[in-house]
């Protein structure tokens, strides 16, 4: 509980008008894009820059009272849902591009700025922030850095981890450091920007982000391969990269998924095939000519029943769009959509697909498949209703033997997610307790007092449970 001693420190620094304890306030931030995970926090506040983050967490330092850093909520592990209590920080007034270098290729940020924002201020300027997550429109740059978030362009151009250079953070007991900078190279002492990136608001606050930036691209084509054959789509995978050829994007999708986005997007998207290949690449003129040319050839060799290329931008950003909803669209089928990220190695895509078929009919549950081909990064959705019970036990089952699998394939349990408390429970299936060892140590070396988001990333135990906070 929040006394009302650490109460009125706290409304000292934010004012009152920064500071939220009503039931409406709380309710609105006790869960995020994730299913059947809600816990009410105490309070919700909005500090307006670093030194009051840092005065912040020196209070409830002194209090033992949790912080869970909020972006847009968007994630799909629960991680930003307070499941034990304490303030929801949220960046509303940190919102600001305070730089864009375009002599260093490089853009600074604050925390709350919407990662589309970014893209669209950096390309006015004929540059280029390739991480591009399907929830873009509204997440922010400090959640993405949280979550190491990917998105279509992964394979290619890597995630948000390959594109963060520096970071201002706060940490458990108020000190802010920087670490990192404009620079191309840089291996003095332990990379602490790398051991931030992804840490889930676990072992600090981030308060400012120096981002790397590349330049435009020339040309970009859009091509949509279709196949009757599930193994040769994956086929058809493996033998593009074997070339040598990274494309941009190399998305999958299943005949569900296909059905289901169609019915969303009406834009005349092939439902009668067993799986799809968006396929994108972009660089010079000459260089996607050539390149697209190949992967034609390639997925006609093996056996696509056709090979489309999108006529012009407004078509290719449709076929974008398209996947990107295929969420949005997938939630309309039920009242609960748990949408998942097991990854393997792109070899094994097939396998992976096969097994997640097998599994939802073993469970009796329906289970539609798309994600990132290129990057072995796929994404077994389930439609389902949280309210039967006995429903949810079978789905968490499936997905249970989900992870399982891809274990099982040389993959993980979460390629983008994050693990949150939604995996918590799994991870030691992949890194051993040896390893979750290692990572708690790191943890109670920074955050001795166990407050910065509190009840993420490792779990009581390696047995999937559903929480529920009230």
């Amino acid at each position: 509980m929040i006394s009302e001693a650490a109460k009125q420190l706290l409304i000292q620094i934010v004012g009152r008008e920064n500071y939220d304890d009503s039931k409406a306030g709380r309710l609105v931030y006790s869960y995020d894009a994730t299913p059947q995970f809600q816990a009410i926090p105490e309070a919700v506040m909005a500090p307006r820059n670093t030194k009051e983050v840092s005065e912040i967490v020196k209070v409830c330092a002194e209090h033992r009272i949790p912080i869970v850093p909020r972006g847009s909520g968007t994630n799909l592990c629960a991680g930003t849902c307070p499941i034990e209590g304490g303030i929801v920080l949220l960046f509303k007034h940190m919102n600001r591009i305070l730089e864009i270098d375009e002599d260093n290729l490089t853009a600074t940020v604050q925390p709350g700025v919407i990662t589309l924002d970014l893209i669209k201020s950096v390309e006015e300027k004929g540059l280029f922030y390739p991480p591009d997550p399907s929830s873009m429109k509204i997440s922010t740059i400090g959640g993405n850095i949280n979550e190491n978030s990917g998105g279509l362009r992964g394979l290619k151009y890597g995630v948000t981890r390959d594109y963060v250079l520096g970071l201002e953070a706060v940490l458990a007991n108020g000190d802010i450091i920087r670490t990192g900078g404009k620079l191309a190279k840089d291996v003095a002492g332990y990379d602490l920007t790398r051991l931030l990136v992804g840490s889930e608001g676990t072992l600090g606050i981030i308060t400012e982000a120096t981002l790397k930036l590349v330049p435009m691209p020339e040309a970009k084509k859009t091509m949509l391969a279709l196949y009757q054959d599930l193994e040769a789509a994956a086929r058809s995978v493996s033998k593009i990269i074997a070339s040598k050829i990274i494309p941009a994007t190399l998305e999958f999708l299943d005949q569900p998924t296909l059905r289901v986005v169609e019915d969303y997007a009406q834009i005349g998207l092939p439902t009668d095939v067993k799986a799809v290949l968006l396929i994108e690449q972009d660089g010079t003129r000459e260089v996607v000519e050539r390149e697209m040319r190949q992967i034609e050839r390639i997925c006609k060799e093996e056996q696509a029943v056709s090979v489309q290329l999108a006529r012009s931008e407004q078509e290719a950003d449709a076929l974008r769009t398209a996947r990107r909803s295929a969420l949005s669209a997938l939630a309309r089928l039920r009242p609960t959509t748990i949408l998942e990220d097991a990854t393997v190695p792109r070899s094994e895509i097939a396998k992976m697909v096969t097994a997640i078929n097998e599994i939802a009919e073993k469970y009796r549950v329906m289970i539609c498949t798309f994600g990132h081909a290129g990057d072995g990064n796929l994404h077994p959705t389930c439609p389902t209703d949280a309210r039967d019970d006995e429903e949810m036990e079978r789905v968490e089952a499936a997905f249970a033997e989900i992870f399982a699998k891809a274990i099982e394939l040389g993959g993980t349990i979460t390629g983008e997610h994050g693990v949150g408390a939604m995996k918590a429970p799994y991870l030691e299936w992949k890194l051993g307790k040896e390893g979750v060892e290692v990572m708690q140590a790191i943890k109670r070396a920074l955050d001795p007092y166990n407050i910065m988001n509190p009840g993420k990333v490792f779990a009581k135990s390696t047995r999937k449970r559903v929480v529920v906070t009230k």
